[in-house]
């Protein structure tokens, strides 16, 4: 018989299963080598670049050079700008101390002009207020003192001629002889005839001036002509003034006194316009003699007719325009040498004179103003 073969046993599974597992732990410490040698070269190679980027001992040396460099100008900037900002600090406290003072002298410079302005508009208000109690007031005649003055003259010539009427009642004089009826017949009819032909002519020729006159006076009053030639009336022309100016033509007939208007400027501005009229009337002929009693006063008139009828210093003098003067003598003296002349004075009589003198009450135009006694005279405010 032959032998059976033997058949291989079969191995236990324990020890088929031995072989992967020592592969497997062969390759696990393989890689974990890897890893650790991979680690290894990277740290190594780290280590070499930060030794590499380490700069030298010189370079650092530099870069501290530098570095203190820049901190010392640093430092001197920050020295430089707190300076500046100390002298900034110094001049603006300056300014501001300056700026004050500047404001508190602009404040006081128009704290003087407000009161000044407050002044000139309390003036003002005076003067306004004195000039509508005048336009409230009408003329209504001579004033007392003028016609005190006029009365006391008209006493002495009424004792003077009393007196000369007793020294010739006294004289024995031959009586003059009788003139024949026929002649004194003649003489009568005559004299007749030649008042008969005056009144003829005066009235024609007085109303034709009076028109004249009122026309003036309109055209002052309604169309003041701020620019027009001079001698003629430049200033604003209220009611009150016109009404005074034709009182002096038509009532007195150009020789009489008119009551002050209170202030020299308003006596100034009427005396201009009927001296406008009269130059109208009789031209260069005209020579306006004004009387005071100061240069004060004098100056004032000046400046008032310059002013009112746009004339000039060449027209004052005492050959030519009008004349000044401070005493009536030489007033009365002037006047006869322009009547023989045939020239026209016309006398302006200030009412700071006290005294008229009666040697101008001779000549045909005179004006005086006499001041009233129930307002105050104030000329300070006038010029």
């Amino acid at each position: 018989m032959q032998p059976e073969s033997q058949q291989p046993t079969p191995e236990s599974p324990e020890q088929e299963t031995h072989p992967s597992v020592d592969v497997i732990a062969t390759s696990s410490v393989v890689n974990s080598i890897v890893d650790t040698t991979d680690d290894e070269s990277q740290e190594v190679t780290n280590n070499i670049l930060e030794v590499e980027e380490q700069p030298s001992p010189s370079e650092l040396e530099q870069k501290i050079v530098q570095l203190q460099q820049q901190e010392q100008d640093l430092k001197t900037e920050i020295a430089q700008l707190q300076t500046a900002s100390k002298t900034l600090q110094g001049q603006l406290y300056q300014s501001q101390i300056a700026m004050g003072k500047m404001t508190q002298e602009a404040l006081s410079q128009l704290e003087e002009r407000k009161q000044a302005l407050q002044i000139s508009v309390e003036q003002l208000e005076r003067r306004q207020e004195r000039i509508r109690n005048e336009m409230k007031t009408s003329f209504a005649g001579v004033s007392q003192d003028l016609a005190i003055r006029v009365q006391g003259f008209k006493d002495y010539l009424t004792g003077s001629l009393q007196d000369l009427a007793v020294a010739a009642e006294q004289l024995q004089l031959a009586p003059p002889p009788r003139p024949e009826p026929e002649k004194m017949r003649m003489k009568v009819v005559q004299s007749q005839e030649s008042s008969a032909e005056i009144i003829q002519f005066a009235p024609a020729k007085f109303e034709e001036t009076t028109k004249k006159i009122r026309y003036l006076i309109d055209q002052y009053r309604t169309k003041p002509d701020y620019y027009g030639p001079p001698w003629q009336l430049r200033r604003t022309f209220e009611p009150v003034h016109a009404e005074r100016v034709a009182n002096w033509f038509f009532q007195q007939g150009g020789r009489g006194g008119l009551r002050s208007m209170g202030s020299r400027l308003q006596n100034t501005l009427i005396a201009s316009a009927i001296i406008s009229i009269l130059y109208q009337m009789y031209g260069n002929r005209l020579r306006p003699l004004v009387i005071a009693n100061s240069p004060e006063s004098l100056g004032d008139w000046r400046r008032g007719l310059q002013d009112c009828l746009g004339i000039g210093r060449s027209d004052f003098g005492p050959d030519r325009g009008v004349a000044l003067f401070e005493r009536p003598e030489a007033v009365a003296q002037k006047a006869e040498r322009l009547q023989k002349a045939k020239q026209m004075p016309f006398i302006i009589i200030d009412d700071s004179e006290e005294q008229i003198s009666l040697s101008l009450l001779q000549f045909p135009l005179w004006l005086a103003f006499a001041p009233d006694p129930r307002m105050a005279r104030s000329y300070d405010d006038d010029f």
